[in-house]
Protein backbone atom coordinates (compact mmCIF):
# COMPACT_ATOMS: atom_id res chain seq x y z
CA UNK A 1 0.00 0.00 0.00
CA UNK A 2 1.30 3.43 -0.89
CA UNK A 3 1.43 6.00 1.89
CA UNK A 4 -0.23 8.54 -0.42
CA UNK A 5 -3.42 6.42 -0.42
CA UNK A 6 -3.85 7.20 3.28
CA UNK A 7 -5.89 10.40 3.71
CA UNK A 8 -4.29 13.13 5.80
CA UNK A 9 -4.71 16.86 6.20
CA UNK A 10 -1.99 19.45 5.84
CA UNK A 11 0.12 20.07 8.93
CA UNK A 12 -1.74 23.06 10.37
CA UNK A 13 -0.94 22.06 13.95
CA UNK A 14 1.54 23.75 16.23
CA UNK A 15 4.95 22.17 15.53
CA UNK A 16 5.09 21.17 19.22
CA UNK A 17 1.75 19.31 19.06
CA UNK A 18 2.64 15.69 19.89
CA UNK A 19 1.72 13.04 17.32
CA UNK A 20 1.98 9.27 16.87
CA UNK A 21 2.98 7.52 13.69
CA UNK A 22 0.48 4.95 12.40
CA UNK A 23 2.36 1.86 13.68
CA UNK A 24 2.40 3.43 17.19
CA UNK A 25 -1.36 4.04 16.98
CA UNK A 26 -1.91 0.44 15.87
CA UNK A 27 0.10 -0.81 18.84
CA UNK A 28 -1.82 1.40 21.30
CA UNK A 29 -5.17 0.32 19.86
CA UNK A 30 -4.00 -3.31 19.72
CA UNK A 31 -4.98 -3.63 16.05
CA UNK A 32 -3.04 -4.18 12.80
CA UNK A 33 -1.79 -1.00 11.12
CA UNK A 34 -4.03 -1.83 8.15
CA UNK A 35 -7.04 -1.30 10.46
CA UNK A 36 -5.69 2.17 11.31
CA UNK A 37 -5.50 2.86 7.55
CA UNK A 38 -9.10 1.66 7.25
CA UNK A 39 -10.25 3.92 10.11
CA UNK A 40 -8.61 6.88 8.35
CA UNK A 41 -10.22 6.02 5.01
CA UNK A 42 -13.64 5.57 6.65
CA UNK A 43 -13.32 8.89 8.50
CA UNK A 44 -13.26 7.50 12.05
CA UNK A 45 -9.85 9.13 12.55
CA UNK A 46 -8.08 12.05 10.89
CA UNK A 47 -4.34 12.28 10.31
CA UNK A 48 -1.99 15.17 9.67
CA UNK A 49 0.76 14.80 7.08
CA UNK A 50 3.93 15.80 8.94
CA UNK A 51 7.18 15.55 7.00
CA UNK A 52 5.27 13.67 4.29
CA UNK A 53 4.17 10.98 6.76
CA UNK A 54 0.60 10.60 8.08
CA UNK A 55 0.53 11.07 11.85
CA UNK A 56 -2.27 10.97 14.43
CA UNK A 57 -2.36 13.74 17.06
CA UNK A 58 -1.85 12.26 20.53
CA UNK A 59 -4.84 14.34 21.67
CA UNK A 60 -7.11 11.95 19.72
CA UNK A 61 -6.30 9.15 22.18
CA UNK A 62 -7.14 8.99 25.87
CA UNK A 63 -4.87 7.97 28.76
CA UNK A 64 -5.69 4.31 28.16
CA UNK A 65 -4.53 4.55 24.54
CA UNK A 66 -8.04 4.33 23.08
CA UNK A 67 -9.58 6.75 20.60
CA UNK A 68 -11.45 9.49 22.49
CA UNK A 69 -15.01 8.17 22.61
CA UNK A 70 -16.75 11.09 20.89
CA UNK A 71 -14.13 11.73 18.18
CA UNK A 72 -15.57 9.51 15.38
CA UNK A 73 -19.05 11.05 15.79
CA UNK A 74 -17.64 14.57 15.86
CA UNK A 75 -15.63 13.89 12.70
CA UNK A 76 -18.80 12.62 10.99
CA UNK A 77 -20.67 15.83 11.93
CA UNK A 78 -17.85 18.00 10.60
CA UNK A 79 -17.54 16.02 7.36
CA UNK A 80 -21.32 16.10 6.87
CA UNK A 81 -21.01 19.88 7.27
CA UNK A 82 -18.60 20.00 4.33
CA UNK A 83 -15.32 20.22 6.23
CA UNK A 84 -12.20 18.46 4.94
CA UNK A 85 -9.33 17.00 6.98
CA UNK A 86 -7.20 20.16 7.04
CA UNK A 87 -10.16 22.33 8.09
CA UNK A 88 -11.18 19.79 10.73
CA UNK A 89 -7.68 19.73 12.19
CA UNK A 90 -7.45 23.52 12.18
CA UNK A 91 -10.80 23.87 14.00
CA UNK A 92 -10.11 21.16 16.58
CA UNK A 93 -6.70 22.58 17.50
CA UNK A 94 -7.50 26.32 17.43
CA UNK A 95 -7.97 28.02 20.80
CA UNK A 96 -11.50 29.29 21.40
CA UNK A 97 -11.75 31.79 24.28
CA UNK A 98 -15.54 31.27 24.42
CA UNK A 99 -15.14 27.56 25.19
CA UNK A 100 -15.39 26.86 28.91
CA UNK A 101 -13.97 23.59 30.15
CA UNK A 102 -15.28 21.95 33.32
CA UNK A 103 -12.71 20.38 35.61
CA UNK A 104 -13.13 19.08 39.14
CA UNK A 105 -16.78 20.11 39.19
CA UNK A 106 -16.07 23.81 38.62
CA UNK A 107 -16.36 25.85 35.44
CA UNK A 108 -13.14 27.59 34.58
CA UNK A 109 -12.24 29.37 31.40
CA UNK A 110 -8.91 28.13 30.10
CA UNK A 111 -7.15 30.62 27.84
CA UNK A 112 -5.94 28.01 25.36
CA UNK A 113 -9.12 25.91 25.37
CA UNK A 114 -9.45 24.06 22.10
CA UNK A 115 -12.34 21.85 20.97
CA UNK A 116 -10.02 18.83 21.19
CA UNK A 117 -9.31 19.71 24.85
CA UNK A 118 -13.04 19.84 25.60
CA UNK A 119 -13.35 16.24 24.35
CA UNK A 120 -10.98 15.19 27.14
CA UNK A 121 -12.89 17.30 29.68
CA UNK A 122 -16.05 15.29 28.92
CA UNK A 123 -17.69 18.20 27.11
CA UNK A 124 -18.10 16.49 23.77
CA UNK A 125 -21.78 17.45 23.61
CA UNK A 126 -20.87 21.16 23.56
CA UNK A 127 -18.19 20.61 20.91
CA UNK A 128 -20.58 18.59 18.73
CA UNK A 129 -23.27 21.29 19.15
CA UNK A 130 -20.80 23.92 17.94
CA UNK A 131 -19.77 21.73 15.01
CA UNK A 132 -23.42 21.28 14.01
CA UNK A 133 -24.00 25.04 14.20
CA UNK A 134 -21.01 25.70 11.92
CA UNK A 135 -22.58 23.55 9.21
CA UNK A 136 -25.48 25.99 8.75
Amino acid sequence: MRVSSIPAGQDVLDPDEPVYNLPEVAELLRIPVTKVHQQLREGHLVAVRRGGVPMIPKAFLNQDGDVVKSLPGLLAVLRDGGYHDTEILRWLFTADPSLTITRDGSRESISNARPVDALHAHQAREVIRRAQAMAY
